[in-house]
């Protein structure tokens, strides 16, 4: 089964790419993993106040991205599955990627105006070291364009 890997945050461009990865999931008869960051929180000298930092992060992230997942079953009747990790980002992509050997593709989304995120910047450096593809797609494309390319 062809497995669409989408990181989630709170921009348009992951709500972009989450589209067009359900939709061709949809298609294709795959499914999508949802993968939500948890932001690396800087050193603070008092534990308990840094443990609360990251399970306040870690609990947005498991908001933000459960809340996607619904707006996916809503639509495609599917649910994608869920998984939250702290971490650099691009380690923890890598990671994720190497611990779910099905990964068709990687799917993000540039941005419509201007430089795109670190994430593209940086797997669009490196895709050639993926062991699979990836997909950009246009920040600038419309809701009927992308439906139409997925």
């Amino acid at each position: 089964m062809r497995v669409y890997l989408v990181v989630m945050d709170e921009t348009e461009e992951a709500k972009r790419a989450l589209r067009f990865a359900s939709l061709r999931a949809y298609k294709t008869g795959g499914s999508v993993h949802i993968l939500a960051l948890v932001p690396q929180q800087t050193f603070n000298a008092f534990g308990g106040v840094q443990a609360t930092i990251e399970q306040e992060a870690r609990d947005r992230a498991e908001v933000m991205a459960n809340s996607a997942a619904g707006n996916i079953f809503g639509e495609m009747g599917k649910m994608p599955t869920i998984a939250v990790r702290p971490g650099p980002p691009a380690d923890v992509i890598r990671k994720y990627i190497e611990e779910h050997g099905n990964i068709a593709a990687l799917v993000l989304a540039t941005s419509a105006e201007g430089n795109s995120g670190p994430l593209v910047n940086h797997f669009a450096a490196t895709a050639g070291n993926l062991p699979c593809p990836l997909y950009l797609i246009p920040g600038g494309i419309s809701k009927d364009e992308l439906d139409a390319l997925a």
